[in-house]
């Protein structure tokens, strides 16, 4: 093959397709998502994740570094997806009753399984024994509890924000993977009433 001045050019030789570095990095993390959720921290490796992504370990390693740090992002992803703490319930309204029925009625809708994943509790559950693992749930829990913290006021107001995640976590454990009758089969609006209840104390100024 010629230019137009008559020098031959170089051929171009068929190589392999170049990859798609987001949609690669996508692929890991919704394997590790999958891989985490189902067996936890302990129970895969990164060689699992990476044949599940159509990959090798040693690219998962260069995204993201190592397992911890890829656990970490799968963590903040997942935690990352609007729950009841989202801006605009708890931006909504000061008045802490109204807060109160608001986040006990999106609890009750989300803890149905058509409409919400379990992949934030099963994370927390079956990662939980792991030390470092429970140190990235710990650390993602608290940045999450901010948009309540911001809105608590008077005292013990860390002690009261903690109180309500572990309440929240509880009940989705106990509602979604237990299945604990009284929760599972209960009438919701039984159910939005104590939650009403129990969140109005944990809010209310002491």
């Amino acid at each position: 093959m010629k230019d137009p001045k008559g020098l031959e050019m170089p051929q171009k030789t068929p190589g392999r397709p170049r990859r798609n570095a987001a949609a690669t990095r996508q692929a890991i993390l919704d394997s590790a998502r999958q891989a985490f959720t189902r067996s936890g921290y302990d129970g895969v490796g990164l060689r699992e994740i990476a044949q599940s992504a159509g990959v090798t370990a040693m690219l998962v390693n260069r995204y993201f570094g190592s397992k911890g740090k890829l656990f970490e992002e799968v963590v903040e992803t997942t935690l990352a997806v609007p729950g009841i703490l989202r801006n605009e319930i708890t931006k909504a309204d000061n008045n802490f009753a109204s807060l109160s029925r608001a986040l006990a009625s999106e609890l009750v809708a989300a803890a149905a399984s058509d409409r919400s994943p379990l992949d934030g509790i099963l994370l927390l559950v079956r990662s939980a024994a792991n030390e470092q693992a429970a140190l990235v749930l710990r650390e993602s829990a608290a940045r999450h509890l901010k948009p309540l913290m911001d809105i608590m006021t008077g005292s013990h107001a860390d002690e009261r924000a903690a109180t309500f995640l572990a309440l929240v976590a509880g009940f989705q454990l106990m509602r979604w993977i237990i299945a604990l009758p009284g929760l599972a089969e209960a009438d919701p609006t039984v159910l939005e009433g104590q939650l009403e209840e129990l969140f109005a104390c944990l809010l209310t100024e002491k």
